[in-house]
């Protein structure tokens, strides 16, 4: 599909596939964003806070969704989303992002999002508003 307007309903945006998370990742994500909580980069404080180690920044996995839809930047944009957490993200684990599409509402289109880990497991589910020009 090369654009969004051309999907119908039911149809997928190319999922993308994650690089495992890396230390490094939520080191420049803790920076970048100014959640320096110990649980997503100190292992002691991750253990200490009954996690078996340190967990991705929800925001993190939130905030790669928008990949999704880059590369349809001169279509439109993002308008809105909302999300559910609905699992930790952890060291070395592989994330996918899907987002089907809804419906159509005159310029806007609804897609449904998710994010799962490399067992299958959702982590993130929410959905997108899509604003076309």
């Amino acid at each position: 599909m090369s654009t969004l307007a051309q999907l119908q309903v039911g149809e997928t945006v190319k999922e993308i596939q994650l690089e495992p998370v890396s230390r490094l990742d939520l080191i420049k994500y803790a920076g970048a964003s100014g959640d320096f909580n110990p649980i997503h980069t100190i292992d002691e404080d991750a253990k200490k806070a009954g996690l078996p180690g340190i967990i991705a920044h929800g925001m993190w996995t939130m905030g790669n969704l928008a990949k999704l839809f880059t590369s349809y930047y001169e279509e439109g944009f993002i308008e809105d989303y909302s999300i559910r957490f609905k699992g930790m993200v952890f060291l070395n684990d592989v994330v996918t992002l899907k987002a089907t599409f809804v419906e159509k509402k005159e310029n806007k289109l609804h897609f449904n999002v998710l994010a799962v880990n490399q067992q299958g497991n959702e982590v993130l589910k929410g959905k997108v508003l899509y604003h076309l020009y």
